[in-house]
């Protein structure tokens, strides 16, 4: 079977209309835990602005059924790779559960962060992982360059209004009990402050809308 010849640029073009981009990737080996035959591993996420705008104007989104997001991701990237005779894979489904945060740290395109959260060289703290693509043709990635090294203030650190997330990692109990506070309403509301004061955060153009909803799935 002659495999159709992918370019990056190509598959972002794929992407664009549902306002998805290639957030990272890397060449994969015979001992990655992959659909055999995969040569790359590319990683997909939002696309802002707008994705959020897209995303809740789809039939997932306004049929009233749960899960919408998660079945939109399978629907769209699960087209995108049938056209690309690839295979679609998901952060969510579980389990066994994939490891995206591992991918994420193999991709080049994304690190630790001073709070150890992911950090992404486009979405900051934002970044987030709606699928992923293996393909069994090989895809050059650009080089990336880590946003904390020219980071002076590193506000992260200091951020969080319950200090459950700071540079000694998450306390997840702490910042659910403060998430039912009136003070942790802005959380709620619009997403984690910590994730929110990322310089390169602030820039990515996420809508709060979006923030609520994963907070709202977050702490139920």
């Amino acid at each position: 079977m002659t495999l159709p010849p992918v370019t990056l640029a190509g598959i972002e073009a794929r992407l664009a209309p549902h306002r998805l981009a290639v957030t990272g990737g890397f060449a994969a080996t015979e001992a990655d835990d992959l659909p055999k035959g995969t040569a790359t591993l590319l990683l997909i996420g939002p696309a802002e602005p707008g994705f959020w705008a897209h995303l809740t104007a789809q039939p997932e989104w306004l049929d009233g059924r749960p899960d919408p997001v998660d079945r939109w991701s399978r629907r769209v990237i699960g087209r995108v790779a049938c056209d690309l005779r690839a295979k679609a894979l998901f952060p969510f489904g579980g389990p066994p559960w994939r490891p995206f945060y591992s991918w994420a740290l193999r991709s080049g395109q994304a690190w630790e962060s001073p709070v150890r959260l992911l950090v992404h060289e486009r979405a900051g703290l934002w970044t987030s992982y709606r699928g992923a693509l293996a393909l069994k043709q090989a895809v050059d990635l650009p080089p990336a360059t880590r946003p904390c090294d020219s980071c002076g203030s590193r506000p992260c650190l200091t951020a969080c209004p319950a200090g459950a997330l700071t540079g000694a990692g998450y306390d997840v109990p702490r910042c659910h009990e403060f998430l039912d506070t009136a003070a942790g309403a802005d959380c709620r509301h619009g997403g984690c402050i910590v994730r929110r004061a990322c310089p390169v955060s602030q820039s990515y153009g996420r809508v709060a809308k979006q923030s609520a909803y994963h907070m709202s799935q977050f702490h139920k």
